[in-house]
């Protein structure tokens, strides 16, 4: 089963002073975790490349407690981060399974995986 999360209320604006944009509040059901809160985050910015009007946008720590905090929200944005944000949900809610944690290497394979980056960036003498 997957970790499952919607929004369950109106959102609210907040004026961001001196920058650009306004600050949207949306309340989620419920906390996600910290791997849904980063998945949510990579699928939304993902759906955003290219479109030039979310260019004042803050993406990462979107999530905050039980609430979506985007920064940086224009109104020229709206539909198309409206539109952005649904799919990204969706696609974080069949993405990320309860209580899966990823597979932590042990020491060995860690070195092991840090030599071959190394000796894969250092230049041929």
């Amino acid at each position: 089963m997957s970790e499952h999360h919607r929004i369950v209320d109106e959102a609210r604006g907040e004026p961001l002073g001196d920058r650009v944009g306004v600050r949207v509040r949306i309340r989620l059901s419920g906390c996600p975790s910290q791997r849904w809160s980063r998945d949510l985050s990579a699928r939304l910015a993902n759906e955003l490349v290219g479109h030039p009007a979310v260019g004042h946008l803050r993406l990462d720590n979107i999530v905050q407690g039980d609430d979506l905090v985007l920064d940086g929200v224009e109104a020229r944005e709206i539909q198309t981060l409206a539109a952005a944000l649904r799919r990204a949900i969706e696609a974080t809610n069949h993405a990320c399974p309860d209580n899966e944690q990823p597979a932590r290497p042990a020491e060995r394979e860690a070195d092991a995986i840090a030599q071959e980056i190394a000796a894969g960036a250092t230049p041929n003498s």
